[in-house]
């Protein structure tokens, strides 16, 4: 991305792009089940911390992270599988600065309904499905300590926080674009940046400030920035 920005005139090959829709849908896809695991474990750590080490064991980890990536895989080639043989023999200006599969399909010199459909289906369906699994996943938990007390809630609620404010983050844009899938408008090119460069930067920021050792670590050369400052 960073050559491309010197770059005068952006081109990228065809096998190149359809490399570059899969590798983002893959990623993408895998992302959301991780999502779902990640607040499965949780659950099990909030609900019943008693239990965690016997049911969070390396085996299911494994189990997460292999279907995550089998999912991601299985979603990117449904997509790729109709898209390859598309006939593309007219304008070949993608107005994004990424492959985005919209407006690749949107390309094809054939009536792309029936295909706009598909893929809005195809993402639709595991979006929203994994989005509707974390909501419910909250719910459960945030229920389930309120009857405990109020501390445990806020405790509760502290530790979803982080992850609470990436899936606002991945899950906000992709709601987006699929409620308007192929018509585009001047705030798309904005939230496509937000989407696919801001958001995976932001990630490791959120997750390590609900790191002890890390928040410890900001307030000692805080700390010492002050402490040098003064002197």
């Amino acid at each position: 991305m960073l050559v491309d920005f010197f770059v005068e005139h952006k081109t990228i090959s065809f096998e190149g792009c359809m490399a570059q829709i899969f590798l983002l849908h893959s990623f993408v896809g895998s992302e959301m089940v991780l999502l779902v695991a990640m607040a499965y474990d949780r659950f099990i750590a909030i609900c019943k911390p008693l239990h965690y080490s016997t049911i969070m064991n390396q085996r299911l980890c494994i189990i997460f992270v292999s279907i995550s990536w089998a999912v991601g895989i299985l979603h990117s080639v449904s997509h790729l599988a109709f898209t390859v043989d598309l006939p593309f023999c007219g304008p070949n200006e993608v107005d994004s600065f990424f492959c985005d599969l919209p407006l690749v399909i949107e390309l094809a010199c054939m009536d792309t309904y029936e295909m706009e459909i598909m893929t809005l289906t195809n993402s639709g369906l595991i979006s929203l499905s994994c989005f509707l699994a974390l909501i419910i996943s909250y719910m459960i938990i945030l229920i389930s300590v309120r009857h405990r007390s109020s501390s445990g809630s806020s405790k509760a609620l502290s530790t979803l926080t982080a992850h609470i404010t990436v899936v606002i983050l991945f899950f906000g844009p992709c709601i987006y674009f699929y409620i308007w899938p192929f018509s585009r408008l001047s705030v798309d090119k904005f939230l496509s940046v937000f989407y696919t460069v801001c958001t995976p930067l932001l990630n490791p920021i959120i997750y390590s400030l609900r790191n002890e050792d890390v928040k410890s670590a900001m307030w000692k050369l805080r700390n010492h920035h002050v402490n040098s400052w003064k002197n």
